[in-house]
């Protein structure tokens, strides 16, 4: 395996621009420093809820992320999340509720990463990432695995302790393989997903099993998948995919076959497509563009030469 090394030169990829956030991961277990840390007036947070968040735009056209002074936080003491510290000392928490807050001007409203991940700043969206993959597993993670007792929050949220057997848990995050697979003519390979609306095409992509390499994932899901064999295969970058808990690794890979025979329980149609055939059917609608926040149109992108055409969230 290979490695592409100016994959994010000019555009990084969503969700993974440096956030200037340090997680000062050594202060999640000392309770005392993160009572005085919740109590400062610089600490703002924020309430996540269900994957979403509250944004705002600004007057001068920026989106942010809704945050408030813990003095004015709702209250909450389980499900207080500590995400980290900015260059100037601030500290930043995320508060889990059932519900996001109502907000007195109506100006805010609620938003999920593919919506917010295009949105916000840097900053605003490492914390979001960081809150909501907290959020996911904590909602569904409130039992041991080993014995079901049921477990409580430590290390700031970053920590499930079992009382009754002692085990800890820790955040799940399932490793996936996301590749642009091209032939020896060029053409690159798209999948349509059985769930898929016509026309949403997008690179095929798989999760890493028990005791298999990431080279040898992508080779077994795409020949699963559409019956292709694959050969050479080169990593780009990686993006974290808390939807719910995935860390996307992407890859360049050349198929050595070319005939597809697809699946038809998880790829409906894949096909072929040249510069010039991808171009006109993005032109004609025939074929809609990866969401923008996805590393699957920055795989595109390097094979397509140029940024695909930009779709929105709906």
């Amino acid at each position: 395996m290979t490695t592409w090394t100016d994959h994010n030169a000019d555009r990084p990829i969503s969700l993974t621009a440096p956030s200037g956030i340090d997680r000062a991961a050594h202060h999640r277990l000392d309770e005392a420093w993160l009572a005085a840390a919740w109590s400062h007036p610089s600490t703002r947070c924020f309430v996540v809820s269900g994957g979403q968040v509250l944004i705002d735009e600004t007057a001068d056209g920026r989106t942010e992320l809704v945050m408030t002074p813990s003095f004015e936080a709702p209250l909450t003491e389980a499900h207080r999340y500590f995400l980290g510290i900015d260059e100037d000392g601030v500290s930043y928490f995320a508060l889990q509720k059932d519900a996001l807050p109502g907000r007195m001007d109506q100006s805010a409203r609620p938003a999920g990463l593919r919506e917010a991940g295009l949105l916000l700043s840097a900053r605003d969206v490492g914390l979001m990432v960081h809150a909501v993959g907290l959020e996911n597993w904590q909602r569904t993670h409130r039992f041991c695995s080993r014995c079901g007792e049921r477990t409580v929050i430590a290390a700031a949220g970053h920590i499930r302790r079992c009382p009754a057997c002692g085990a800890e848990h820790y955040p799940r995050t399932d490793p996936a393989v996301i590749m642009a697979v091209t032939d020896e003519e060029d053409r690159l390979l798209l999948g349509r997903q059985v769930h898929w609306p016509e026309g949403r095409f997008s690179t095929l992509a798989g999760f890493v099993e028990p005791g298999e390499s990431i080279e040898q994932s992508v080779r077994r899901e795409v020949h699963e998948e559409v019956g292709i064999t694959v050969g050479q295969v080169e990593y780009v970058a990686s993006q974290p995919w808390p939807f719910p808990s995935s860390l996307m690794l992407g890859f360049l890979a050349r198929a050595t076959t070319t005939e597809i025979d697809v699946d038809g329980d998880e790829i409906q149609e894949a096909r072929w497509f040249s510069r010039d055939e991808l171009r006109a059917a993005f032109e004609s609608g025939e074929v809609l563009p990866p969401y923008g926040i996805s590393i699957a149109a920055r795989l595109i992108e390097l094979w397509y030469g140029k940024p695909l055409p930009t779709r929105t969230v709906a």
